[in-house]
């Protein structure tokens, strides 16, 4: 039993399923619009609002620190999807990696992981991008009648009709093509890439240098059981953490790592790259290197632009053109900001929709989504029912409690991503790899470790939803995956050609 639930999927095989004229996507995208994916998912509410956050409760002026250490962190997972991505362009990322890797069974609970992942991230987003627009409708004088803002009106009843519109309206952008996706995104991240440089380059004239005073606070202990920390740190070290300081900044890290939370959805578009194993390194480092440079310069300037001490939570960089005296920027702030968020939205929906789609044609899934639109050549049919079913998420739904899971997902595949690195240089060294991760196995073990020590910073009771997620998918894998698997049908149908005919000899 043991050698079904871990047989692995050829990447000669994977490949060649991409071939199958019903279940092949379209080749459209080039390093440039994977580098503009990348940008347009990683650059979200993060560089918006985390840098306020971290600077005023952890690290202070150092918060640049913490972001070039989150960057170091990702940038190692990065290294590893790097390689994956160009030897194995298939759909799916880490689910594909993990087959190819790993072993069905483990490929299913990432690929299980990375739907629920995706999920919440595109409705989490939606409803925040939802509360960005009502705040500017506001400020227009237009305000959403309550019982469809989000809010409960007079009547008890609650939809966010903001939200669920984006995801509806994103979904049939999904199903007509990808290449309208990434033009659409090529022009929102322009949009919002300009409203960053404006906030660097305006900021850049307000600095005050005495606000850089002291660079590194000194450190303050927190009391057990409060800030960020997990209690899982406080139980296994027995550490009380401290804020500012210079474990200030790695708290701060572990925090604003999770504005980096994107580039592996690059992978996931590797079977619709025109060149991918030339492409999908550069896209997928090229948006990392472009994001953590613009993090590390926001929070230079907006700690410089005013004390880190009276730095806003909610919105520090709009807040701190307010207190410079010029509150137009913060409009442009706000404006930037909520269209941003669009192409978070839209990319994460692209994301769990090719991973459905790789599990439904390896079988593991109903076949039935696994087949591409005859005309826009894209999984239409799992775009249409993820779409809809985040729609109603996102309109009844505020998550606020539920989207660590989304973090706690994602950290979970980079480490699956980093063990299958190493796993397959020794199963598979003669696969042709266009990237090579450097220094295997360290960094990948580097990778795992970092990975780790981010995981163990979220909530416990993070870690229980995230089990009982993992402990459905296992139940639904014996139920439907197990014995619907292509792989497991193929290699039975082998077993039955060798032995011959019943009470024949084989052949």
């Amino acid at each position: 039993m043991s050698n079904t639930l871990f047989r692995t999927k050829k990447v000669e095989q994977s490949i060649l399923d991409t071939e199958e004229p019903e279940h092949a996507l379209k080749k459209t995208l080039s390093a440039l619009d994977l580098t503009v994916f990348g940008v347009g998912v990683i650059i979200g509410t993060g560089i918006f609002v985390l840098t306020g956050k971290v600077a005023k409760e952890n690290a202070g002026p150092a918060v640049s620190l913490a972001f070039v250490a989150a960057g170091v962190a990702c940038a190692l997972a990065a290294l590893c999807y790097a390689e994956f991505a160009s030897t194995v362009p298939v759909a799916g990322s880490a689910y594909t990696f993990s087959y190819a890797s790993l072993g069905e069974l483990p490929a299913w609970i990432i690929g299980w992981d990375l739907v629920l992942e995706f999920a919440l991230g595109t409705a989490v987003v939606a409803v925040g991008w939802s509360g960005y627009v009502r705040s500017l409708m506001d400020n227009a004088g237009w305000h959403m009648p309550e019982g469809l803002s989000g809010r409960e009106g007079a009547d008890g009843f609650g939809f966010d009709i903001l939200a669920a519109a984006l995801v509806l309206v994103l979904t049939a952008i999904l199903v007509i093509g990808v290449k309208l996706s990434a033009r659409i995104t090529t022009l929102v991240v322009a949009i919002k890439v300009t409203v960053v440089l404006i906030v660097i380059i305006a900021g850049a004239f307000f600095i005050d240098g005495d606000n850089y005073k002291p660079f590194i606070p000194k450190a303050q202990a927190v009391e057990a059981g409060s800030g960020i920390k997990s209690p899982l740190i406080q139980l296994m070290f027995g550490w009380a953490p401290t804020n500012f300081g210079v474990m200030g900044i790695f708290t701060a890290a572990s925090v604003v790592f999770f504005a980096f939370i994107g580039f592996d959805v690059v992978a996931t578009a590797a079977e619709e790259t025109k060149n991918p194993q030339r492409d999908m390194p550069r896209g997928i480092l090229g948006s990392l290197i472009i994001c953590t440079t613009l993090y590390v310069l926001v929070s230079i300037v907006v700690t410089g632009m005013q004390h880190y001490s009276e730095l806003s939570i909610d919105a520090p960089l709009a807040d701190a053109f307010k207190a410079t005296g010029h509150p137009w920027y913060a409009g442009v702030i706000s404006f930037g900001a909520a269209v941003g968020l669009t192409t978070v939205c839209m990319i994460l929906l692209l994301g769990q929709t090719r991973v459905f789609f790789a599990m439904s044609r390896d079988g593991l899934l109903p076949r039935f989504f696994s087949r591409v639109h005859p005309r826009f050549r894209t999984p239409h049919r799992p775009t249409i029912l993820l779409g809809v079913i985040i729609a109603i998420l996102a309109g009844f739904t505020s998550l606020s409690e539920l989207a660590e899971l989304v973090n706690i997902g994602t950290l979970f595949a980079f480490i699956v991503v980093a063990v299958g690195v190493v796993v397959l240089r020794h199963t598979r060294p003669d696969l042709p790899r266009a990237f090579r991760t450097p220094w295997v196995p360290w960094v990948p073990i580097l990778s795992v470790l970092a990975t780790l020590w981010l995981m163990l910073n979220l909530p416990a009771e993070t870690w229980l939803r995230f089990a009982i997620w993992m402990v459905i998918g296992v139940v639904v894998y014996f139920l439907y995956g197990r014995s619907h698997s292509r792989l497991g049908r193929h290699e039975e149908t082998t077993l039955g050609e060798a032995q011959g005919p019943p009470g024949g000899p084989g052949r």
